[in-house]
């Protein structure tokens, strides 16, 4: 089997594995600072996190401006209370991921100290908290798993904007990065997480399509699957209804012959 089969293969092994059980599986993004007009020595504030049940579609959101309004603090007021408001959003998060510590993370391209896992839990550190820590084996990142499906260039970049309107999928909220890191400078917080929540629901949409071979791309077949016949062989190889027919007939096969073989005995005997 080639190379790029492999691949494929190991990635839809990956979707398979997700759909084994969608009720313990939590689709996740998160907004953040800008990356630019900041201080380099500075991580950037994580300003929202939203977590999507797979199955259900039920979703938890963490927020700055949330924890604000509970504690009374105008949204004027946000950026004087950052620090203190971060860090119950992110105690608060870390403590449902403990809670969810079985689960299944399904994420786009969080995958960096820059911007991921890595990212968050290095904030709340900053902040004098300590993170629980999802395991490498539990983080499913979506975006490398197109690429390893349905190979380089399937979809244009921005990828997550460009599949959103290949596939029709509504843009209601939808951001793009530069939108939210405008969204945060104007203090425009409600729309950032409205946003977040957007892209969440977007990735689980995603996924879905994928694993239900429905999702619209560039790359035609030869570009995916290759033109040789081996690559051919390779596909159908993989599609459970040609392995059964290979199966029936080859005891179909084994009967005729064993048939055959019979009445060659009778002959033989009588």
């Amino acid at each position: 089997m080639s190379a790029s089969y492999q691949i494929q293969k190991k990635c839809r092994e990956d979707l398979q594995r997700i759909w084994d059980r969608p009720d313990q599986v939590s689709v996740i993004h998160y907004s953040c600072e800008s990356f630019y007009g900041r201080r380099a020595s500075k991580s950037p504030r994580i300003t929202s996190i939203a977590v999507r049940n797979l199955k259900t579609g039920q979703t938890k959101s963490f927020s700055i401006h949330k924890y604000g309004e509970l504690k009374g603090i105008a949204i004027s007021k946000l950026s004087q209370n950052f620090d203190k408001l971060e860090t119950e959003m992110l105690k608060q998060f870390f403590k449902f991921v403990k809670e969810k510590r079985e689960y299944k993370w399904v994420h786009w391209n969080m995958r960096n100290e820059n911007y991921g896992f890595h990212a968050i839990e290095h904030r709340l550190r900053v902040l004098g908290g300590k993170p629980f820590v999802i395991p490498e084996d539990k983080k499913f990142d979506l975006s490398k798993i197109l690429s390893g499906i349905y190979g380089d260039g399937y979809i244009d970049d921005p990828k997550l904007e460009k599949l959103m309107e290949k596939n029709e999928i509504s843009k209601l909220n939808f951001k793009t990065g530069k939108e939210e890191a405008t969204l945060f400078k104007k203090r425009s917080y409600v729309a950032l997480h409205q946003s977040t929540l957007a892209k969440v629901d977007l990735i689980s949409d995603l996924w879905q399509l994928a694993y239900m071979e429905k999702l619209k791309q560039k790359n035609g077949w030869r570009k995916v699957h290759g033109s040789s016949f081996s690559a051919f062989v390779d596909w159908l190889w993989a599609k459970p209804i040609f392995r059964f027919a290979m199966i029936i007939l080859a005891i179909l096969g084994i009967l005729t012959y064993a048939n055959s073989f019979l009445r060659f005995l009778l002959t033989q005997i009588l």
